[in-house]
């Protein structure tokens, strides 16, 4: 049965509801293909051109979906960097975060990161990003252009969410939260050593003043 809305600050529950519903159908049927403007409807319970009030089409109400899954995913972000005093160990912990909501959100992630037209939440998540690295640089911890390092990374940790989705029979480890956390952790120190090096140093002698340096610190 369709309900009648009438009530003041109903029109922003029922967005919400909306983009709650849109969202459920896309975890359900594995893709914004699927996806109708009459079954969110249908799901909400009120009628097709309710849905209309508030989105002018499909990919506008995707789009939304996209920011509101990115908000989820800035709030856990900022809620695990929170408490931890160097920048560097909380941009890492930002790095766990992101690729683990992947994991723990494929439909959403591939909607929020793996397709044309999401651009407002691609954008906001890599301006988190960069706000993060920024950190990182007046530390000291990095240097460098921020926007420069920060696409980096982002590639990084993208790359390994994208993988760990898209083949989950390929063999990997047991034990998937350590090998994020040594992913991030060997993107985030290879960043920090690359920004510090010129391209021109030849390998060779870079490891071994890196195993140099590397025993020097283990000591």
């Amino acid at each position: 049965m369709k309900r009648v809305r009438a009530n003041p600050g109903e029109g922003t529950r029922l967005r919400e509801e909306i983009l709650a519903a849109a969202e459920a159908l896309l975890v359900e049927r594995g893709s914004e293909e699927a996806l109708t403007l009459r079954a969110v409807a249908g799901r909400t319970g009120v009628s097709t051109p309710s849905v209309y009030l508030h989105f002018a089409d499909k990919e506008q109400l995707i789009e939304a979906v996209c920011l509101r899954a990115w908000d989820e995913l800035e709030r856990r972000m900022r809620e695990a960097a929170q408490g931890i005093d160097d920048p560097f160990w909380a941009l890492g912990r930002c790095g766990h975060v992101y690729v683990r909501f992947a994991l723990d959100h494929p439909v959403q992630y591939r909607v929020l990161m793996m397709r044309q037209g999401s651009g407002s939440a691609a954008t906001a998540c890599f301006g988190y990003i960069v706000e993060a690295v920024s950190a990182c640089v007046t530390s000291g911890a990095l240097r460098g252009d921020p926007q420069t390092l920060a696409l980096g990374l982002w590639s990084a940790a993208h790359g390994c969410a994208s993988l760990l989705i898209s083949q989950p029979s390929f063999p990997w480890p047991d034990d998937l939260d350590a090998f994020i956390d040594d992913t991030v952790w060997m993107a985030g120190l290879g960043t920090a050593i690359a920004s510090r090096l010129s391209r021109r140093r030849v390998l060779p002698g870079v490891a071994a003043e890196l195993d140099a340096f590397a025993d020097r610190l283990n000591g």
